[in-house]
């Protein structure tokens, strides 16, 4: 077998470990420090963050501000925001990652593989021909070719320009 150095995921899971400290999704839009918590864009009803532990580089979440996992309950200009800013980020990926296509969508539950099932948020995942390869398939390993802060650094301006 091989191994492969990840600290981050160690990170998360001492998070899952420990006593319930709230919603994650709420702490980080309530923490007010935008970088530490790689939040690219705060509007009305949602902010766009990047995904802490991404499938692939670029890969964001649009969280609305109100804690539900309600989707049908979803207030309609909230809901409205969060398809909005998801197109955003579609754009925004396609100027500066050029990817191939994109995956978006929501886990609405544990059962449908939510891991924070308390709070919805939609993924926008960019994808390129063959970043699915024999590493997740055979090692159960994904590599990430991309360090977060700098996938952050190249992101936060195109969300600056629009504020």
């Amino acid at each position: 077998m091989e191994i492969k150095w990840t600290p981050w995921r160690g990170q998360y899971i001492k998070s899952s470990s420990q006593p319930d400290e709230g919603c994650v999704l709420c702490n980080v839009y309530q923490a007010n420090n935008d970088v530490e918590q790689l939040v690219l864009y705060r509007g009305t009803h949602a902010f766009v963050m990047l995904n802490l532990y991404p499938y692939n580089p670029g890969h964001l979440m649009v969280v609305p501000y109100e804690h539900t996992a309600d989707f049908a309950a979803l207030y309609p200009d909230t809901a409205s925001e969060v398809i909005s800013l998801s197109q955003r980020c579609t754009a925004v990926l396609q100027v500066e990652m050029n990817p191939h296509g994109f995956n978006l969508g929501m886990n609405l539950g544990r059962v449908s593989g939510a891991g924070v099932d308390q709070h919805l948020h939609m993924h926008i995942v960019p994808r390129w021909n063959g970043d699915t390869n024999f590493m997740p398939l055979i090692g159960g390993v994904k590599l990430i070719p991309e360090a977060i802060d700098d996938t952050y650094a190249v992101l936060r301006p195109h969300f600056d320009a629009g504020r």
